[in-house]
């Protein structure tokens, strides 16, 4: 078995002062994933003892940037997905394994009135694009905080969000064209119509009290790989930053 983890810790440095560490040891994942770690290369020495480090750091400084640690050294390891307007951002990391690559991303987020709508949507299409061009050499695994609510099942209030970043119709559709294209979200695939389940709650208004959350983070597997995904989870319980945790286990 592979347990897989992912988690938006939202400042990795503000998510250790607040139990990273501990729900790291307690989980004991084979893959751990974290997205927006908001620091640049020296500014922190993790120790995670049996574990290989990979981070991507954006240009800009306390933004974005992702990290993956693995028990198992990869074969090849490599950061970004090779197009000039994507990739100062560290949004992502890409392992090869032998029997899949794991993507770990973070996904841009379209901003307050929409002011980043058309980025993302530039980038949706080459993401996709670079996943397929995996796919064509092994299945794909890809994991992180895609910055999307698919359905109306996925946020506790649609009617309200519907033309707010991340439920968006475009960004929507952009999710279903990748479900489209073969790959599997594996929540859905265990729990397709369970309700309030949620991976982000606002730091306003008291959401994540009230459970007025998102489902934004997320777990994707090709086709290829349905025989072999085993559960999957959300780990709602855990705090430390305004997501939680996801978990896929693999046989």
């Amino acid at each position: 078995m592979t347990k897989m983890i992912s988690w938006n810790v939202n400042g990795i440095r503000a998510c250790v002062q607040k139990g990273f560490v501990d729900f790291f040891n307690n989980i004991d994942a084979d893959i751990f994933c974290i997205q927006e770690t908001k620091l640049q290369d020296g500014q922190i020495n993790l120790e995670l003892e049996g574990y290989y480090q990979y981070w991507n750091y954006a240009v800009k400084k306390g933004y974005s940037g992702t990290a993956v640690f693995t028990k198992k050294e990869p074969l090849s390891v490599s950061y970004d997905i090779g197009i000039d307007g994507h990739d100062s951002e560290g949004r992502v990391i890409t392992l090869e394994f032998e029997e899949y690559y794991l993507v770990n991303v973070y996904t841009p987020n379209s901003q307050a009135e929409l002011a980043r709508l058309g980025y993302r949507m530039s980038w949706e299409d080459d993401f996709r694009a670079y996943l397929k061009k995996l796919e064509e050499k092994k299945p794909v695994v890809v994991c992180g905080d895609l910055n999307v609510a698919h359905k109306e099942i996925d946020l506790k209030n649609p009617k309200t969000n519907r033309k707010n970043a991340g439920f968006t119709d475009e960004e929507r559709a952009k999710f279903t064209e990748l479900l489209d294209s073969g790959f599997i979200d594996t929540f859905r695939y265990f729990y397709p119509d369970t309700e309030g389940i949620y991976s982000w709650w606002s730091y306003r208004f008291s959401a994540r009290a009230k459970n007025a959350g998102w489902r934004i983070d997320y777990f994707c597997v090709s086709k290829a790989l349905e025989s072999k995904i085993k559960s999957a989870a959300i780990h709602t319980e855990i705090l430390g930053s305004d997501h939680c945790p996801v978990e896929l286990i693999m046989k």
